[in-house]
């Protein structure tokens, strides 16, 4: 049997390398992205060592010709808030590709799930949201928002 060396360098040169890719995967989900039904930009951020995300377009910004608000929050002090710059994504955290351990709210049925996201393309995330187990909830795709 042969034992197989390394070079220090092509250690070296391997670490930097990865540390890259981790690097720019990462923050690969940063930018502005449509929800699945395109009715709404969300800018994913990261602030610290969280990622978060918010609504910072609407197609549809004053039904009624009142500005959108969170009308189907369950409680009664949040009904009035503004959608646009509201906080869809909170607390997610990247590891090993992913990031997870995080929040997402719907401002359609004013509940919160807990959250993970994973890249399926450059163009394409997978968001998913469940309550308790991540094997069992929804996924939807949001797609990157073309300048």
């Amino acid at each position: 049997m042969q034992k197989v060396m390394l070079k220090p360098s092509l250690f070296l040169i391997f670490f930097f390398v990865s540390f890259l890719v981790q690097a720019q995967s990462e923050s690969s989900i940063l930018g502005l992205w449509y929800n699945t039904e395109k009715t709404a930009q969300v800018e994913i951020l990261k602030k610290g060592s969280e990622f978060i995300g918010k609504i910072v377009w609407l197609k549809d910004p004053n039904p009624g010709g009142k500005p959108a608000v969170d009308k189907d929050n369950p409680n009664p002090k949040l009904k009035s808030r503004p959608l646009m710059g509201l906080n869809l994504l909170e607390g997610l955290k990247f590891s090993s590709g992913k990031w997870e351990d995080g929040t997402i709210y719907d401002p359609k049925t004013g509940k919160t799930y807990s959250c993970q996201i994973q890249l399926k393309s450059a163009q394409v995330l997978e968001v998913k949201g469940y309550i308790g187990f991540s094997l069992i909830g929804r996924t939807v795709e949001w797609t990157k928002v073309k300048r």
